[in-house]
Parts: C-alpha cells; sequence; structure tokens
C-alpha cells in the first residue's frame, strides 16, 4: 500500500537538517524497495493559494493557514501497513525538528 509522509517543520528549524542527510535516507528506502517519490518544497514565501467559490478563482499569496510549522517536502512510499510506514516515517531526518504525517493513499476509481 502507498503512503504519503508530509513533512512539516518551521524553516528556520529545518535547516538544521542538511539536503545530504535526506538523500542518504532517501537512497536507503531506494535500496530497500519502499521509495516511490519525494521532493522537497520551495520556502514558503513562494507558496500561492487558489481557491474556487462560486465560479470564481481567488488567488492568496503565501499558504491557506498561517501555522508553526510549513509543509516542507513530502516522501510517497510503499509500505506493507501503516506500523511499516510509521516506522519509515520516523527515520525521516526532518521528524527530529519538526512532525511526520503519514497518509495512506486513496486511489480514485471512475464513476
Amino acid at each position: 500500500m502507498k503512503y504519503v509522509c508530509l513533512v512539516y517543520s518551521d524553516e528556520k528549524t529545518l535547516q538544521s537538517v542538511s539536503d545530504n542527510e535526506c538523500i542518504v535516507y532517501r537512497d536507503a528506502l531506494i535500496e530497500s524497495g519502499n521509495y516511490v517519490t519525494g521532493q522537497a518544497l520551495q520556502p514558503i514565501q513562494t507558496a500561492t493559494t487558489v481557491r474556487v467559490r462560486h465560479g470564481k478563482t481567488a488567488i492568496t499569496d503565501g499558504p491557506f493557514a498561517e501555522t508553526k510549522e510549513q509543509l516542507a517536502g513530502f516522501y510517497l512510499i510503499e509500505a506493507k501497513d501503516l506500523n511499516e510506514a510509521i516506522h519509515l516515517a520516523a527515520k525521516i531526518p526532518p521528524a527530529r525538528v519538526g512532525s511526520i504525517e503519514v497518509r495512506p493513499v486513496r486511489e480514485l476509481r471512475a464513476e
């Protein structure tokens, strides 16, 4: 089953985790067969939020909500169950300075 691991952290705190650490962990996930894809995101000031209400599009600079931790990136992994996904998420380097939200992927079904 696929799980997305959403990496949240305060951007200043996240700087204490090197890109190299994340690359090493990604490579370990690839080697174990658990890695599907993943990316780090640009800083929060580059975000744009889009909403459509009553057929009208509204665009706002920045994230949808003001929070202490921002979405910093994601890993899409393959795991046999939630327990394995949590185990893998706990090893994601930014988990030390932020949090990792683990959610199963829901496949879309044509009706």
